[in-house]
């Protein structure tokens, strides 16, 4: 049967047309942000190009209107920016109406936890909702040093600094500590915080394939000698795939070479481990085994901001010269203390952490079981159902939300169009009922696109 507006096609035939003339245009799009401006030799301003001083004529904004043009051609909705009506967990509101949640990092459920909350109030009645100026200068709190502190034990490393942005402490670090004679290598599926680290820092980046150790050693071997600092960045689960590095293969590598090793833990603090305490507990390794520990306070930690953990020298290095903290205002008091109630929280209640890895395998096996497409997911917590292409993920994120799940596409170009997917976040809040209920509805409706 066709669809009426074109007709004699049939609707698989017309969205790849419609999809195909898209990526034509977004294409273009980046050709013309690509293109090199001739220099002109006169001083007058009267031959400068529309797009070069109009925000509505800039490459980036013409492929929204592109991508959202192409949504409507399509019958598909905005599945962006909904709005939450209350704590967002394994439940939220939405728009009046109760929805199963996996678009939410609150891994533990400890973000709306009473004891947190309390933590963040009384804080705000001593110290008020900021500090008002850069820890350096006058901002410094006792609760920073105490977050600080609490998350060098159970790394089990010398300190540890907290930023007020996960996102820039990523550039930050990465930007400040390296330069234009060093080199970074990095899982090509890293978050895109590291990239801008890295661009930031002038350091020659060479990817590697996804948690492939052995075509790290060869990198290596071919151009560790070029250069100065060398810097191997991986991530404890990777966000998009939710699975995870052979990390003790990547320290025998990193000692073998003679380079420095971070690792970022956004999504594995809290979630590996037997107690939660992210992939160093996974591996039952020492913390001095990698050089920077790097984590975000808004995911398990029930906050919002990142930190580093390491050697006393990186973090005091960093605190005194490190433009993304010393520029920066320090952490807002209401924050640092529900991170680290959060942290005790996880730490006295080590059932939320096996719950939660039991609720996340039970969603991987069920999403086997009926044929979903879950790629190298491990079930630790992030659990992609991969559809194969942008409309397909923004239909079955559509058809889901209107069965009362709410779950977001992840669509090109933020992945490969064939890797174009749903992204399950699994909370220990979760009830075996709900994902049941989930996969199976998943299933269903994967069948009719």
């Amino acid at each position: 049967m066709s669809r009426k507006g074109l007709p004699g096609l049939t609707a698989q035939i017309k969205d790849k047309l419609i999809q195909q003339a898209l990526e034509r245009r977004l294409r273009q799009t980046e050709q013309v942000n690509d293109t090199e401006i001739p220099v002109q030799s006169s001083s007058s301003a009267t031959n400068i190009p529309e797009q070069h001083y109009r925000f509505q004529l800039h490459p980036g904004y013409q492929q929204i209107r592109i991508i959202n043009d192409g949504a409507a051609r399509l019958g598909i909705g905005n599945p962006f920016f909904k709005l939450h009506e209350g704590i967002a967990g394994a439940t939220t509101q939405i728009g009046g109406r109760e929805y199963i949640n996996y678009a939410s990092y609150n891994y533990l459920g400890l973000s709306g936890h009473p004891d947190i909350a309390e933590a963040a109030k009384r804080a705000i009645d001593c110290y008020g909702t900021s500090v008002s100026a850069s820890r350096l200068v006058s901002g410094e709190r006792p609760l920073h040093r105490e977050l600080e502190q609490a998350i060098a034990k159970v790394y089990g490393v010398d300190d540890a600094i907290v930023l007020v942005s996960g996102h820039a402490t990523n550039v930050t670090t990465i930007g400040y500590l390296f330069g234009s004679k060093d080199l970074i290598l990095h899982d090509e599926l890293v978050h895109n915080s590291i990239l801008q680290g890295i661009t930031l820092s002038g350091a020659r980046r060479l990817p590697f394939p996804h948690n492939d150790w052995a075509a790290l050693d060869k990198l290596l071997a071919a151009q560790r000698h070029h250069f100065e600092r060398v810097l191997i960045v991986l991530e404890g689960i990777y966000s998009m795939d939710g699975d995870y590095p052979n990390l003790p293969r990547f320290v025998e590598i990193k000692n073998k070479y003679k380079t420095f090793l971070m690792v970022d833990e956004a999504h594995s603090f809290g979630v590996m481990g037997k107690t939660g305490l992210g992939i160093r507990e996974h591996f039952d390794l020492d913390g001095g085994c990698v050089d920077i520990w790097m984590g975000t306070l808004s995911k398990t930690l029930a906050g919002c901001g990142g930190y580093i953990a390491g050697e006393m020298a990186l973090v005091e290095h960093l605190k005194f010269l490190a433009p993304g903290f010393l520029y920066s205002v320090g952490m807002s008091p209401p924050l640092a203390a529900a991170s680290l109630a959060a942290l005790k929280c996880m730490q006295q209640e080590p059932e939320r952490v096996t719950v939660l890895q039991e609720r996340g395998q039970f969603f991987l096996e069920q999403a086997k079981v009926v044929g979903i497409d879950t790629g190298t997911s491990t079930g630790l917590a992030v659990i992609p159902a991969i559809t194969g292409s942008s409309i397909r993920a923004a239909r079955l994120s559509a058809a889901l939300f209107e069965r009362g799940i709410n779950v977001q596409p992840i669509l090109y170009p933020a992945v490969p169009e064939k890797s174009a997917r749903l992204r399950f976040f699994v909370s220990c809040q979760h009830t075996e009922a709900q994902i049941q209920q989930t996969v199976q509805a998943t299933a269903e409706e994967i069948e009719k696109l």
